[in-house]
Parts: C-alpha cells; structure tokens; sequence
C-alpha cells in the first residue's frame, strides 16, 4: 500500500502516520528524514541543502522534488509506504507523480484529516512541550521522564496559528483538486480519539482496496 496523509497541523497526522506504519507494515517517509538522511550521506542535493536547514531556512521547491526523487530512484526505495508532509504544493505533487510513475510505485490513495480550524486553535493552545525530549502534552506541568518544566512553543499561539491554518489552506486548494481529478482524495473526520480516527482511516483505505 502506498499512501499520502494530508491534514492541518494539529490534526494529529503525524501520531496516524506512526500507527499506520506499526501496523501495516509501511515505511515512514517525511522530508525531514529525507533531508537529514541526504545531509549525512553527502550527497550533492543533500549539500546543497545543508545550508538552508543550517540556517533555518525553508528549502526551495525544486531542491525538495530533488531530494524525494532521489531516495525513490534509490535500490533501497521502500515498496510500501506512507508520505507525510509531502507534497505541500501542486507543484510538488505533479514532480511526485513523475517520479512514482517512473518507478512503478503508483499511489493506492491519500487521505484528508477534516478538522476545523476552531478545533486547531483549541488543540495547539493546549499542548504542551517537554523542550528536551519533545513529548507532547495537554496541560502545564513537569516532563514525566524528568527533563523539568514544560513550555509552549510561540507558534502554538492563536495569531500564529492562524496564520498557518490560512497557509495551509490555501495551498490545499490546489493539491485537494490535484487527487480528487485522479480519483485518490478520501476524507476522514479528524476529530475523536487516536484509535477512532485510525480506524476510520482504515475504513477509507479498505473501501479504496
């Protein structure tokens, strides 16, 4: 199975991606991992990338599209897998069909986590952050594996997320026409508790099967 997983941030997509790898045995596949696997092998757009991450920078477009095609070109290119946080962009999902295409790695569907943007603030305002291990939590207090006092992050903040929402949507637009034209976009109801929201995804991809 083959898979992209789209949602808001906040939707909770990344803890889906992790259960859906678990357990249907998908590989994991985010541009932070192939950026980071690219910088440590050294390859030239793993190079040309470096700075940009370095630096905090968002890296470009094309340099992303590079990356993705050349872990799929690669021997070890996993043969089932789950996409998250890529394709944000049209552009990026019509260079990621190319590349699939060329390797015979067309997708089986992808997935839209619905949640409002009300639902959003709401979930962001309450996280909290353990700012030494990362682990999410939703109230103040201590990290239970003893690092100290949790912190919120400035961009979990309701002008700040907001704004991000508006990005998010307005990039969506294209990229939810994009799958719907190929007949892959299936909406799920984000909102419920982790298992609830997992097997409505899995309702989805069995229907699509």
């Amino acid at each position: 199975m083959r898979i992209i997983l789209f949602g808001p941030p906040g939707s909770g997509k990344g803890t889906q991606a992790k259960l859906l790898c678990q357990r249907l045995n998908l590989a994991h596949i985010s541009t932070g991992d192939i950026l980071r696997e690219a910088i440590q092998r050294q390859t030239p757009a793993g190079l040309e990338a470096k700075p940009y991450v370095v630096s905090g920078q968002l890296v470009p477009d094309e340099l992303v599209n590079r990356l993705v095609a050349d872990r799929f070109r690669r021997s070890d290119r996993p043969e089932r897998f789950i996409l998250d946080g890529y394709p944000r962009t049209r552009a990026q999902a019509v260079a990621l069909n190319e590349v699939l295409g060329e390797q015979a790695l067309d997708l089986d569907a992808t997935v839209l986590l619905k949640v409002s943007d009300d639902e959003i603030v709401r979930r962001l305002g309450r996280r909290w952050i353990c700012p030494v291990c990362q682990t999410p939590y939703t109230a103040p207090g201590q990290c239970t594996q003893g690092h100290g006092a949790l912190t919120q992050r400035d961009d979990d903040q309701e002008e700040t997320v907001r704004r991000r929402l508006a990005i998010y949507h307005q990039n969506m637009v294209e990229l939810d026409a994009y799958y719907r034209d190929k007949g892959l976009m299936k909406d799920v109801d984000g909102v419920g508790d982790i298992e609830t929201v997992y097997q409505r995804i899995l309702e989805v991809l069995r229907a699509k099967a």
